[in-house]
């Protein structure tokens, strides 16, 4: 159990660290990530937690730092305003933003963790942070006004929590669904079969005697709920309503982000086979679990990793091509040299079945897991103390202090898991997709679909692979008493936990096994995540994850051009022993990681190939579009209201103009076309015009009833010339 008490503080034990003191930032985010191992393992939640408590932290930073400026502070999120006057001017600045961070943080974290299953281990922490850091929780005055540092924390807090209770996750009810209702019927794992499966492309409930989730948690016995397949609702970060589709489906609307399409469909001829090759594929990598499998492979970046994005594949026609549904792994073809050193990566060739099981271990977060999101920002904070980093934004410029770069660095990759989130369950709950050991127990109970003129064929059932997937026969092992198993699906797989009598020093191995028997490479109290697969949050939330850390320190490889984790051996593996050498996952890039991520669930026996692809490319677009969304708020001479120049070119008026009315712009310049843009004050596109030749006049007349009460920037830009101003509209 080693493992799991270091993995949030010391992910990347094989890797220097600096013993230097942390800003108050980081001193929370590691409370908050305490906090996080401490309660159920609840993906959106705490990817939601992170973001609030990111906001709340950046924007007691930002109030004392014009002209950054602030997200929730004095603005509108979704529907919920948060009025701000400003501050008076601080003679003590820095002790100022850390009193305001820290009793924002106190509330926050007290109000969002009264309901852990270890609500009392999570209090006791929460005060010993704050009573160490020498504040009074007895202070709750939310009056700012006189400048008290302690009253703007409260203050930000009241008002986070307040949006929190309104902002579409139902947290007022400890985040219950609403409305959505499983097709299926629930299976029992340890039955054999599928149990009755209704509808073989939705997902099906689990139901046990006991449950543990990811966390270590026990939970009552019965079928589990789905854990928030309504989360398009909830007020994202910097997704917009252009990204959004709204489906409906039994009298009720779902909300759907950057909508993939459906997943290959067992009910659609057309997809048919790329459901059966896709779920057909997960069982068989679970044969490479074998540690007496002699297979090796060189585990370094030397030969892992360095996939392009143009590599992926974009028809299920083409995964065939990117998968090695045999051999296993994708087509990265590995870095050739260090980029820091200069020097060619060291080759680690280890068995497969450890690498495979390692992976799917350690991206699996858990037991004592900060979950994904928070997985993504114990590897944030690592870059953060490695000695080689330095922090300047994106790369450039002047290196910043440890508490600018940490609220800055938290922002931005708090808004990106939780548009993650968002976006991936909000996936997840409108194409209610099935998991493989549904899927694999339905098909097998099927038969096998390549042979019409072999025995037990249906056109619903799994294709055969020889050596992996096959029929049993007379005279089989498995043929069983009379031959009741004759006819039935046979794998060649990880035998599953019924071969494991004590996991510290046994292991399940590979073996032909009923294919009606199938599990996924986890503990038998958990199985496999409570909510549908299509698409994967691990493969979205990692993607966003790397791309802004790409971004934000700008550079695509991790400090000293290689992070690290050291997995002991027969200590690391959590349900069976394991590895059988020490063994170091390593990435060149953050990427890299992303993409090793992805693969652990093939391995884990979570997700086919068309869960995971989706996730990489959204997780892709939402890191970005989130980095570039949170750096509009940071101070930036190019985005900055107070640097816009002086308007020569246009004359405005009215300004400040009333809701509804015509502004109107007087141009001094002619230009043979012209292109006009209006941003809110977080920056956000939300008008656009373009002003073609034939059209050009010296006045032009904007409309303002679409746009809300507040201040605006409008973006003129012609072939010659271009002007910035800015409009303040008012009741």
């Amino acid at each position: 159990m080693l493992r799991f008490l270091q993995i949030g503080i010391l992910l990347l034990l094989s890797m220097p660290s600096t013993a230097q003191p942390h800003s108050v930032a980081r001193e929370w985010n590691e409370v908050l990530l305490t906090s996080i191992r401490k309660d159920f393992a609840r993906p959106t939640v705490h990817a939601r937690n992170l973001f609030h408590t990111s906001i709340a932290m950046y924007d007691a930073w930002a109030a004392y730092e014009p002209p950054n400026k602030t997200v929730f502070l004095g603005n509108t999120l979704g529907e919920y305003s948060c009025p701000f006057e400003g501050i008076p001017a601080s003679a003590n600045k820095e002790g100022d933003q850390e009193t305001a961070i820290s009793y924002a943080m106190y509330r926050i974290l007290k109000h969002r963790f009264k309901n852990s299953p270890n609500a009392t281990i999570v209090a006791e922490e929460i005060d010993a942070k704050f009573s160490a850091l020498n504040y009074d929780s007895n202070f709750v005055s939310t009056d700012y006004s006189g400048g008290s540092a302690a009253a703007l924390g409260n203050y930000i807090a009241e008002h986070i929590i307040a949006f929190g209770l309104q902002d579409g996750s139902n947290e007022y009810e400890d985040y219950r669904n609403i409305y959505y209702f499983p097709q299926n019927f629930s299976l029992n794992p340890n039955l054999a079969g599928a149990g009755f499966v209704f509808a073989p492309d939705n997902w099906q409930p689990l139901s046990f005697d006991v449950f543990r989730d990811q966390s270590g948690n026990e939970i009552p016995g019965g079928a589990l709920e789905f854990l928030s397949p309504e989360w398009g609702n909830v007020v994202p970060f910097a997704l917009t309503d252009a990204e959004k589709t709204t489906f409906r489906r039994d009298g009720f609307d779902f909300n759907i982000y950057m909508d993939p399409g459906p997943p290959p469909l067992i009910r659609d001829a057309a997809t048919r086979p790329y459901y059966q090759e896709g779920f057909s594929m997960v069982p068989i990598w679970s044969s490479h679990l074998d540690p007496a499998d002699p297979t090796i492979w060189d585990i370094s970046p030397a030969s892992i990793g360095n996939i392009a994005t143009d590599q992926f594949p974009t028809t299920y026609e083409d995964y065939g091509n990117f998968y090695k549904k045999i051999e296993g792994g994708d087509p990265s073809i590995g870095h050739t040299m260090n980029p820091v050193t200069g020097a060619p990566y060291v080759p680690q060739n280890v068995l497969r079945a450890d690498y495979t099981r390692v992976l799917a271990e350690f991206w699996a977060d858990g037991p004592d897991s900060e979950t994904p999101p928070g997985h993504w920002f114990c590897i944030l904070n690592y870059v953060n103390d490695h000695p080689e980093f330095v922090k300047k934004f994106k790369g450039e410029g002047p290196v910043l202090n440890d508490l600018e770069w940490d609220v800055k660095a938290y922002l931005s990759l708090g808004g990106a898991v939780h548009d993650a989130a968002i976006a991936s369950w909000s996936i997840k709950g409108w194409y209610d997709y099935i998991r493989p050991i549904s899927a694999v127990r339905y098909m097998a109970d099927k038969g096998q679909s390549s042979d019409p003129n072999q025995a037990s064929y249906d056109q619903l059932g799994i294709p055969l692979e020889p050596g992996y997937i096959e029929v049993i026969s007379e005279g089989d092992p498995l043929a069983g008493d009379n031959n009741v198993n004759v006819g039935k699906i046979k794998l060649y797989t990880w035998r599953g936990p019924n071969y494991i009598n004590d996991p510290k020093v046994d292991y399940a191995g590979v073996d032909w096994i009923l294919a009606e028997e199938w599990w996924p490479y986890q503990r038998p109290t958990f199985v496999t995540p409570p909510f549908a697969g299509f698409i994967s949050g691990h493969s979205t939330f990692s993607r966003a994850a790397a791309e802004v850390l790409t971004l934000l320190t700008g550079d695509a490889f991790f400090p000293g051009g290689m992070g690290e984790f050291v997995a002991k051996k027969n200590e690391f593996l959590r349900h069976e022993e394991g590895p059988t050498q020490d063994i170091t996952l390593q990435w060149a890039t953050y990427r890299d990681a992303s993409d090793q991520t992805s693969l652990s669930r093939i391995w884990g026996g979570i997700h086919p190939p068309a869960d995971d692809i989706p996730g990489r490319i959204i997780g892709e677009k939402i890191g970005i579009e989130a980095f570039n969304y949170a750096e509009t708020f940071f101070d930036n001479p190019t985005t900055s209201i107070t640097n816009l120049a002086t308007t020569k070119n246009v004359n405005v008026y009215p300004n400040p103009v009333s809701q509804g009315d015509l502004l109107t712009l007087d141009l001094h310049r002619s230009n043979s076309d012209l292109h006009l843009n209006i941003y809110n004050i977080q920056g956000q596109l939300v008008q656009q015009q373009s002003i073609g030749a034939d059209i050009l006049q010296s006045t032009i007349n904007i409309g303002t009833k679409n746009l809300s009460n507040g201040f605006y920037v409008v973006e003129l830009i012609g072939a010659e010339w271009a002007e910035a101003f800015k409009i303040n509209i008012a009741k």
